[in-house]
């Protein structure tokens, strides 16, 4: 493995992701390895890129919007690319915040239905 370029498979090991899925992100354009004949070689651009894909995806990003992200700093730069993150993540920061409220509402619910359970298998009398 050279120090600047991964083949396909090395980039597939180094992130744990299927072929499947690397062929997906190009034909999306999230990436665009260097290519030579039927080879793909990753640069340290695109394996920055599939860092911060993984990462928004972890998030609960959608793919096009990781797209629409990376494309900003390419057509406006730095500021208007943090920016936009700024406001992605303030969006995702609130539902991911509703959701850990409704995960608390619902393990809530399901204690005291166990605990319920209990009580009565409690009472039952034994076989």
């Amino acid at each position: 493995m050279t120090e600047t370029r991964l083949s396909f498979k090395e980039m597939c090991s180094r992130f744990d992701v299927t072929p499947r899925t690397l062929r997906y992100y190009e034909y999306i354009e999230l990436l665009a390895p260097e290519k030579e004949g039927r080879a793909r070689f990753y640069g340290p651009r695109e394996v920055a890129r599939m860092k911060l894909i993984l990462r928004g995806r972890r998030f609960g990003f959608s793919l096009e919007e990781i797209r629409q992200w990376l494309l900003i700093y390419g057509k406006k730069g730095e500021r208007p690319q943090l920016q936009a993150w700024l406001a992605l993540a303030d969006r995702q920061l609130q539902a991911l915040e509703r959701q850990r409220e409704e995960l608390d509402s619902t393990l809530a619910d399901l204690r005291a239905l166990r605990e319920t359970a209990v009580a009565e298998l409690d009472r039952l009398p034994d076989d």
